[in-house]
């Protein structure tokens, strides 16, 4: 039996009148690794501090026996990053929280993390980092002995987890194996629900038929004819109400059967939605957005030199690069008007930031949307319905949403506001899977033109239908989706290795024949060996 490390009983908690966790009981023993899963607002990090010890909870124990490291995004963590930590995750020079990028300020809080502790918790470790981040972040978290992980990167907790905690109606639910396995459980508990609710849905109906059959044949049952004599209409009364009684017998027992029947909630489907697109008044322009010779740099900082792009009508572009590259501050230039840009005349602008400053608090969820919206009430209702805003949740204030609730308000704002391009920077972050799901599905049937940030590389490859690149201070395009550049990148590769292995074989049988007495063609073979040299120095 493994080392219990920490333990919580009998824990309630409240976030005003709103029970949001209640579950009796949750060991965490030496060596689990587990990913803690669910819809935005449900209690993951609220979980995560209540096990930490930075949140009591109503009601309830937690005991501690190892120590914690815990990893919080938006620390203050400058002062305990070492030479050594800050030099491997590329922040050298680099510790002052100014003019850092998100994906810095992520590497260096992992920087800053005790990686020796015997119990690690970590909410969303990976949140902004780019692929050389997310594998760096992998190797630190695969070294903890014991870890209890946040996060919505489905191939992150496929790596790291061995068993799942989902989170849902303040219950805690639990799945042995990694997020893959976690889908496919809930794919087939679905799958059952479904033939349950349509067995049950049949067997209603047929005992309401039944139970319907049963009264009126009740009600048809003949009365004595005036000719009958008495003594016959004695006998008929006699087995006209023998039969009455025998079907109303039978339709109470329908009716108990009707009601002992089990209820089965029908399975929530996404609800269709159909967005008027034309009343963006898109441009009909083959490109919407074109950028020549840009040059920008932040102080000595040069991050782009010279670099051109443009952005195809209807196009989704994943536009991707190291930490530090520049690929906001490309969106905040297109924002922004820098005079190198320039949008075609139709062109309106929605842009995702992770300040979520379009809200206004003070309004409900409806309100909000409405405000900016161009399509209809109706349709508006479809689209937070799609993001997973439903029913009493769209009376809500903006201000009592959690964090993944406001980014869902906010992408519901985008899609039906007057804009006809829209720049999301890292739009998944904070989003529960239903959600991040939902938003790949609007983004690709999005009738737009769509640049966007995301080291998502599910929601890459799903959504993009071309890359933009930035690598050394430039922008090179690319049409395809990230595993397509990625497997062109290894065919160059490959075709560059083979001509290295062509170049070896040459110079082996320039070197052969240079080295046989009296050699014909000396000087030209002298000649191409100094060539094969120069060609191989280089490469």
């Amino acid at each position: 039996m493994s080392k219990i490390l920490l333990s919580a009983n009998h824990i309630v908690q409240y976030f005003g009148e709103r029970k949001i966790l209640e579950f009796q009981k949750l060991n965490i023993y030496e060596g689990d690794c587990i990913g803690i899963v669910g819809a935005n607002g449900v209690g993951k990090t609220t979980l995560l501090n209540i096990l930490s010890g930075e949140l009591t909870p109503d009601e309830g124990n937690v005991i501690r026996n190892v120590s914690i490291s815990y990893f919080k995004q938006f620390r203050e963590r400058v002062g305990q990053v070492n030479q050594q930590n800050s030099h491997k995750f590329g922040l050298l020079g680099k510790l002052s929280r100014e003019n850092l990028s998100g994906g810095e300020m992520t590497r260096l809080g992992l920087a800053a993390m005790n990686g020796n502790s015997p119990l690690t918790f970590a909410d969303e470790p990976t949140a902004n980092l780019d692929a050389d981040g997310v594998e760096l972040c992998c190797q630190m978290l695969e070294r903890c002995s014991t870890l209890l992980l946040i996060s919505h990167d489905r191939a992150v907790l496929d790596r790291l987890c061995t068993r799942i905690i989902e989170i849902k109606d303040g219950q805690l639910y639990f799945y042995m194996g990694n997020f893959s396995d976690y889908c496919q459980q809930k794919e087939h508990t679905i799958k059952r629900q479904e033939f349950e609710y349509q067995q049950y849905c049949s067997e209603k109906s047929r005992l309401e038929k039944a139970a319907c059959q049963r009264s009126q044949a009740s009600k048809s049952v003949q009365k004595a004819p005036s000719r009958m004599g008495n003594s016959e209409a004695r006998l008929h009364k006699r087995a006209a109400g023998e039969k009455m009684e025998k079907l109303d017998n039978a339709r109470k027992n329908i009716l108990s059967r009707l009601e002992q029947l089990k209820v089965k909630e029908k399975p929530r489907k996404i609800p269709l939605i159909h967005i008027d697109f034309s009343l963006t008044n898109p441009p009909a322009n083959r490109e919407v957005v074109t950028g020549n010779h840009i040059t920008f740099r932040y102080g000595d900082n040069l991050i782009f030199e010279n670099a051109s792009f443009s952005l195809p009508k209807g196009s989704k572009t994943a536009l991707v690069g190291p930490n530090g590259a520049g690929k906001t501050t490309l969106m905040e230039l297109i924002w922004s008007g820098m005079p190198a840009i320039h949008l075609v005349p139709k062109v309106k602008i929605g842009y995702f930031k992770q300040s979520l400053d379009t809200l206004d608090l003070n309004k409900t969820v409806l309100e909000n949307v409405m405000e900016t919206s161009i399509q209809s009430e109706k349709t508006m209702r479809g689209i937070l319905g799609r993001l997973l805003l439903r029913r009493e949740d769209v009376f809500k204030k903006a201000g009592v949403l959690s964090g993944g609730e406001r980014v869902k308000l906010t992408f519901a704002k985008l899609f039906g506001s007057p804009a006809n391009l829209l720049l999301l920077d890292e739009p998944t972050n904070f989003l529960d899977m239903p959600a991040i799901e939902a938003l790949e599905k609007m983004v690709k049937e999005y009738e737009g033109t769509v640049l966007f940030v995301s080291h998502d590389r599910a929601f890459c490859d799903r959504c993009a239908t071309r890359i933009l690149r930035i690598e050394n201070q430039k922008l090179i395009s690319f049409d395809g989706n990230l595993s397509n550049w990625e497997k062109k990148q290894a065919e160059l590769k490959s075709d560059k290795k083979m001509d290295k292995v062509l170049l070896e074989l040459r110079l082996a049988e320039v070197i052969s024949k240079l080295s046989v007495p009296n050699c014909k063609n000396k000087e030209k073979l002298e000649k191409e060996f100094e060539r094969l040299i120069t060609q191989k120095n280089i490469q």
